[in-house]
């Protein structure tokens, strides 16, 4: 019984947080965000408009073509692939924002493919402009 009361009091003062999800104000802007590749951290920008995110990274820019599934998540669908990668479709969530000059976010591929797992990546962006 104690068990159960201390279980029932930590789920309580548990359920009471909740996370702070404004995205509607990053639905556009300029950010930067951070990754790793080959253990090298490495900052790439993006530019989104309701429509349409520009990328650059690595000295690349690439474009793709942005669709709201709701407030906090989207699709993004690359314009011009020049890889069978960069046809893959990516699903992009906002997890949670922190005032107006960051959020956390989740991607993964929008479909899964057949005897693959699916992965999801996480990673921070941060209003620039």
């Amino acid at each position: 019984m104690r068990h159960f009361l201390l279980l029932s009091a930590l789920v309580l003062l548990t359920s009471c947080f909740e996370v702070e999800r404004n995205c509607n104000d990053f639905k556009t802007g300029e950010f930067e965000f951070n990754y790793v590749i080959n253990g090298e951290n490495k900052t790439g920008r993006f530019v989104r408009t309701e429509n349409l995110s520009i990328n650059y990274y690595e000295g690349k820019v690439d474009s793709s073509s942005v669709r709201w599934i709701n407030d906090c998540e989207f699709i993004l669908k690359s314009i011009n692939p020049k890889t069978n990668s960069e046809k893959d479709d990516m699903h992009m969530k906002i997890l949670s924002t922190d005032g107006t000059s960051s959020y956390t976010f989740e991607y993964k591929l929008a479909v899964k493919k057949p005897n693959k797992p699916l992965r999801a990546q996480r990673g921070v962006a941060y209003r620039i402009k």
